[in-house]
């Protein structure tokens, strides 16, 4: 029985000679995994709708175990993307974040929006591609129930003065509440006003205006070290993509 699902190839992988199997985020179904038979064929008009980032309208058939796709009806293949190798393995990180956060038959809309418009804001001119990697992992953590509590004290309960991000409690501290017991000082990245509302904002914004302002030098340091620990303390896995992006980094440093 063949259904349509709307969706994004988040990998492929080659089978056999001629075919691929390919992982896709869908709004119907989760992730699943499908075939696309023939796709490595030159002429096979699956080939390209076979790559990673491609998103449209999948007409696949069920087997027992998986998925075979007979067309797509492409939407948007982030061509744009492929101009720059930064920005290709900057993406090919998202989609391994959204592999590992998301099951098959599990609702996984929210991921699937938000992995389609952090590719469409690695092309904004006036975000840093960094700041675009923060936010999107700051927001998948909260898209999987794991958002840390920071529009109160955790203490005291009061709304303004936060300036600690405590890690391994998941919460924001004021001052005076982080230099009494049970925190006695210990244990919390110390961060100014801006970067606590930046986060704040990130947890609130609906995922279409996620990528709608930009950050001064300092508070970006800063979400890099807050969201960097965070989001590697409730991520228990290497991504290769990451590995290269960390090169590339390096040798701009060097």
């Amino acid at each position: 029985m063949q259904e349509k699902v709307t969706g994004m190839v988040l990998s492929g992988a080659p089978v056999g000679e001629y075919d691929k199997r390919l992982v896709i985020l869908t709004k119907e179904r989760g992730k699943i995994s499908a075939f696309a038979r023939g796709a490595r064929r030159p002429k096979s008009s699956l080939m390209a709708a076979s790559e990673p980032f491609t998103f449209g309208e999948f007409t696949v058939y069920r087997g027992r175990d998986s998925y075979t796709i007979s067309s797509v009806e492409v939407a948007n293949y982030f061509s744009e993307l492929r101009d720059e190798l930064e920005d290709i393995y900057m993406g090919m990180y998202f989609c391994e974040v959204a592999d590992y956060f998301t099951r098959e038959n599990l609702d996984s809309r929210d991921v699937l929006k938000l992995l389609y418009q952090s590719l469409r804001a690695l092309k904004v001119p006036s975000l840093n591609r960094k700041l675009v990697r923060l936010i999107y992992e700051f927001k998948m953590i909260a898209l999987n129930g794991e958002a840390p509590r920071l529009f109160a004290c955790v203490g005291c309960g009061q709304k303004e003065e936060l300036f600690y991000f405590h890690k391994k409690d998941a919460c924001i501290l004021c001052g005076n509440c982080y230099k009494n017991a049970p925190y006695n000082g210990t244990g919390a990245i110390q961060v100014s006003g801006t970067t606590t509302y930046i986060l704040q904002r990130i947890l609130a914004s609906s995922v279409e205006k996620l990528y709608t302002f930009s950050v001064k030098e300092k508070v970006q340091e800063e979400l890099e070290h807050v969201v960097g620990q965070y989001f590697q303390a409730r991520v228990n896995k290497e991504f290769p993509s990451s590995t290269f992006l960390s090169q590339i980094d390096d040798s701009i440093i060097k």
